[in-house]
């Protein structure tokens, strides 16, 4: 069942809330900024997404097509998000699950995870790379 969630980035400077079901699913991916960041997300429509703080402390960087833009905090350095629009899904934000400040380590081990093989832009069903371990 969808319930709005609270999160915010390390420091504090940068607070969130937005509206999501875990169980729906979460994924990781091992494009090289996923992987570097150890990024876990889950998708959020933009209409369940809300900035309640801290929009003059988010510092945006994009790569490669300039499809999404990943949002960090100038302070402390933690992406608590990133947002983009693909269709057929539309203007989203890709939340940091552990960025979420009330979710319980049951929750988070009982969500599922899909992973994406953006390595190689691979994505949907059947494109989970060999390899996982390490995600």
């Amino acid at each position: 069942m969808k319930r709005r969630h609270k999160g915010s980035c390390h420091c504090g400077d940068v607070r969130f809330e937005c509206e999501l079901d875990l169980a729906d699913g979460t994924s990781k991916c091992n494009c090289s900024i996923c992987s570097k960041s150890r990024f876990w997300k889950a998708i959020v429509p933009a209409s369940d997404f809300r900035l309640l703080q801290g929009a003059d402390q988010l510092a945006d960087y994009q790569f490669a097509g300039l499809n999404i833009h990943h949002q960090f905090c100038k302070t402390c350095g933690v992406k608590p998000f990133g947002r983009g629009s693909f269709e057929p899904i539309g203007a989203f934000y890709a939340v940091n699950i552990m960025c979420l400040n009330d979710v319980s380590d049951t929750e988070l081990a009982e969500a599922p995870v899909a992973v994406e093989d953006g390595r190689n832009n691979r994505w949907g069903p059947g494109s989970e790379p060999a390899i996982i371990s390490h995600l």
